[in-house]
């Protein structure tokens, strides 16, 4: 049985184009995994910790096993607990708008807060970094105003789609497909072609139940 954890970025929901394409993908994937479990968290509307200046200090009071305060204890469970949450999932699907050529602030936050060394990376000197979720998949639902393409023909003003990539290898996730809804900033005649065709590649990428598949346009 398949757990999928889906990820939304968008504060719009159903008025975001990126959010509109991945509700098709999962309505074809649930099709497809009738035995499958989903967990849905938009980073909009979840309690994130602050990542500040105290959770630092928790983080290295934990790590270097070092007298944690009873505060410091609780706030670093919050995030460990948050990442387990991630770190459960057998499969990924991500949607996010493309803000000022990078990455909603609120994924980022969510991001920093779930990626923990001991949870699913490691470090030591003698092996360097070491990602521990190896065998997890991910399919990534991008859009944006302008029409940034996927790979090959990248832009090199685009910071959001190479940081999600980066990001997930880091941990060994790996990349499976990607679908760009774009350009959003299009009249509407276009636009309603664009949110058409990537949910049709969408739901024909879910039912497929292959891997390594990109799509784009």
């Amino acid at each position: 049985m398949t757990h999928l954890l889906y990820i939304e970025a968008s504060p719009m929901q159903a008025a975001s184009t990126s959010s509109a394409v991945a509700a098709a993908w999962l309505d074809s994937w649930r099709e497809a995994h009738p035995e499958g479990t989903v967990d849905s968290i938009n980073v909009w509307d979840i309690a994130l910790p602050p990542f500040d200046a105290d959770m630092i200090a928790a983080k290295f009071a934990v790590l270097r096993a070092q007298n944690a305060t009873p505060p410091q204890q609780a706030l670093w469970a919050r995030a460990v607990a948050l990442s387990q949450r991630f770190n459960a999932a057998d499969r990924y699907l991500f949607s996010l708008p493309m803000w000022n050529f990078g990455i909603p602030y609120q994924l980022k936050h969510f991001i920093d807060v779930v990626t923990l060394p001991g949870q699913n990376w490691s470090w030591s000197r003698q092996a360097g970094y070491q990602a521990l979720l190896s065998g997890k998949s991910a399919t990534l639902v991008y859009s944006s105003a302008g029409a940034y393409p996927l790979q090959p023909e990248e832009d090199d003003s685009d910071f959001q789609k190479p940081y999600m990539r980066r990001w997930l290898r880091f941990l060994d996730i790996a990349v499976d497909a990607e679908i760009n809804a774009a350009p959003t900033l299009a009249p509407p005649e276009t636009l309603s072609l664009v949110k058409a065709e990537a949910r049709e590649r969408a739901r024909a990428l879910a039912a497929a139940k292959c891997d390594l598949l990109t799509w784009g346009f």
